[in-house]
């Protein structure tokens, strides 16, 4: 029987990594955008529905939610960053709210489903997990806020058959880091750091993403794997 997953933030960057490289796995993806624009901009693939959500509005998600009958997994990639702008206490709210409050009401909202079919969720934590970032403080907080999130729910939902992990990506070729990738001022460092000097691809967080959703990760919860080159180690 085909498997199911959500994919928020699945119709662009990490997100739509994840979501093609579950489908050349033999799984359903439901993929969401925040606007009808960035959906209709998605590339259609046999497998994937793309759907309109703002995990910011409680009703949004609701109304997606009541339209999927069987859930096996469930993948939260959606977030944002607002560069040099997090200190405006207004744009630090609404990134926390996207990225960490976004996160714990997917969570919340899939849990029964989830539990019903002895399902997974995968989180996106991030590299600024482990240390922190001057330029995106509310970034920064969101995704140490979803690194622990995600071992607090590992240990609650353990008992519904309900693992939860988290991924941390580092610097991987996405549209959010475009400006940085054509900078050779900026990227130096970047791959200086990298021991394998590389930027990566979001299919290879997909890679990792759908082995927490399958039987081979059984026995893992409440992790959070980087998936950044070495970049987080040196």
């Amino acid at each position: 029987m085909t498997k199911t997953a959500l994919v928020t933030g699945g119709t662009r960057g990490i997100g739509f990594g994840v979501a093609k490289t579950l489908i050349a796995n033999g799984w359903s993806v439901v993929a969401t955008g925040v606007s009808a624009e960035e959906v209709a901009a998605c590339p259609a693939i046999d497998g994937m529905q793309a759907e309109v959500l703002d995990v910011t509005d409680q009703a949004s998600v609701d109304a997606l939610l009541a339209q999927i009958d069987d859930l096996n997994g469930l993948v939260n990639c959606a977030g944002i960053l607002m560069r040099g702008a997090e200190y405006d206490i207004d744009k630090f709210q609404k990134v926390v709210d996207v990225n960490l409050v976004g996160t714990m009401r997917m969570c919340l909202g899939c849990h029964d489903m989830l539990a019903a079919s002895g399902g997974a969720i995968v989180n996106t934590a991030s590299m600024l997990s482990f240390f922190g970032g001057p330029l995106v403080p509310g970034y920064s907080a969101s995704k140490g806020g979803v690194a622990q999130l995600t071992k607090s729910l590992a240990g609650k939902w353990a008992p519904d058959g309900v693992r939860v992990n988290a991924i941390a990506p580092g610097w991987i070729e996405t549209e959010m880091t475009e400006g940085l990738r054509a900078d050779a001022a900026r990227e130096a460092p970047i791959l200086g750091r990298t021991p394998m000097g590389r930027w990566g691809q979001p299919g290879e967080v997909g890679e990792l993403a759908i082995w927490l959703l399958s039987d081979n990760s059984s026995f893992v919860t409440g992790t959070v794997m980087p998936v950044d080159g070495g970049y987080a180690a040196m």
